[in-house]
């Protein structure tokens, strides 16, 4: 089917086919979903437009809609692919290259998710609107392993580096990867939801710029340099880590996971009838919470936790699991980590609230936790 004889579909604000494309995206079909972007570019759209206010909310909506079970996890997979394809056809459209190439050659720049970190489109958006402005970026993708990171910053010597996080559990590695490139000279700007609405955690791990999303930090690098980056040590930025009480808690994780688990067949008897696939799914659930429950500690932060258990259990109850299970979850917890005084209090301040959140007093929130890229 050629471009002219699509289906047409409602346009939004932006002028682009929103329906038409959600529809695509949704349903895998790339070559739909690359016809409606083209054919806004053609009518004259500016690509960073495209790029930030239609794909970025796009694929927001993607997270939300599995959030609340509407979507499956294949079909959140498959629409994160299909936006990634059609961002990479935004890139190569004429006018677009015609735009990247006369603009100004502010420097180079290397863009990065930080190891671990697997939600990769919210970096590439950033790296295509900085190409957009005259950049030369380094796109190193998702996954990008701090020893390799470093060893192209070495070989390259960007202006900056720019690293991406979505999953708030990929902070500790985050603060040594900052720490990393500050070493060598490099200033660091962070970005994603990982760090928070404000980006709280932007600061408390030392780096040298936050951004919101990819045109703030498109612009906050226009403005000039970013900071030389100061000298400080982990230590320094998060004294509270002294207590050994995260070092325990990731050491011991498997331990935790397996104590949990063996509670709960005990305080549940449903779970006597699970079939493996529900109990390898309690299991991930778990480990998820001990995750979010670890970085909570390394940073000191009980919201991030406490958030996170909400989110969790509107998750649960989107899809018609009993959210109740959470509470046996942090008790079973406790017991195992009762020498360990800020992690007993978390576990009972996330015990408070999740028991409100549950009786519908409380409201919840996702604690950086949502499933799907942003735009970061």
């Amino acid at each position: 089917m050629t471009r002219s004889a699509r289906p047409s579909a409602a346009k939004g604000r932006t002028g682009v086919q929103t329906d038409g494309l959600w529809e695509a995206v949704t349903t895998g079909d790339e070559f739909a979903a690359t016809d409606i972007v083209m054919a806004a570019l053609d009518d004259g759209m500016d690509p960073e437009d495209l790029l930030l206010d239609v794909i970025a909310p796009l694929q927001a909506r993607v997270g939300r809609e599995w959030a609340a079970n509407r979507i499956t996890v294949a079909q959140e997979h498959s629409a994160t692919a299909v936006n990634e394809r059609v961002i990479g056809a935004v890139a190569h459209h004429p006018a677009v290259r015609r735009r990247a190439r006369a603009a100004e050659r502010p420097g180079r720049i290397a863009v990065a998710c930080i190891d671990g970190e697997w939600h990769a489109l919210p970096a590439r958006l950033l790296a295509e609107v900085l190409r957009l402005r005259g950049w030369r970026v380094d796109y190193l993708g998702a996954q990008v392993p701090t020893p390799h990171l470093i060893s192209h910053l070495h070989e390259t010597g960007p202006a900056a580096v720019a690293l991406s996080s979505s999953i708030a559990t990929r902070l500790p590695a985050a603060h040594a990867a900052i720490t990393a490139c500050q070493s060598t000279g490099t200033p660091v700007m962070v970005g994603g939801a990982a760090y928070g609405p404000d980006g709280r955690y932007a600061a408390l791990l030392g780096a040298d710029a936050w951004a919101p999303d990819a045109r703030a930090a498109a612009d906050r690098l226009a403005r000039g340099p970013l900071p030389e980056p100061r000298p400080h040590r982990v230590a320094d930025d998060l004294p509270h880590l002294a207590d050994r009480t995260y070092a325990h808690v990731t050491r011991t994780t498997p331990q935790l996971v397996r104590h949990v688990l063996s509670g709960l067949r005990s305080r549940i008897p449903a779970m006597a009838g699970y079939t493996d696939e529900q109990r390898n799914r309690t299991a991930e659930d778990i480990s998820h919470i001990v995750e979010f429950f670890g970085t909570a500690l390394y940073l000191d932060d009980p919201e991030l936790f406490t958030a996170f258990m909400t989110w969790t259990a509107d998750i649960l109850t989107a899809r018609d699991v009993p959210a109740q299970f959470l509470l046996p979850v942090l008790d079973l917890l406790l017991e195992q980590l009762t020498d360990y005084p800020r992690a007993a209090d978390l576990l009972s301040r996330a015990r408070t609230v999740v028991q409100e959140h549950l009786s519908g007093t409380r409201p919840g929130g996702p604690g950086g936790a949502q499933k799907g890229d942003s735009q970061g």
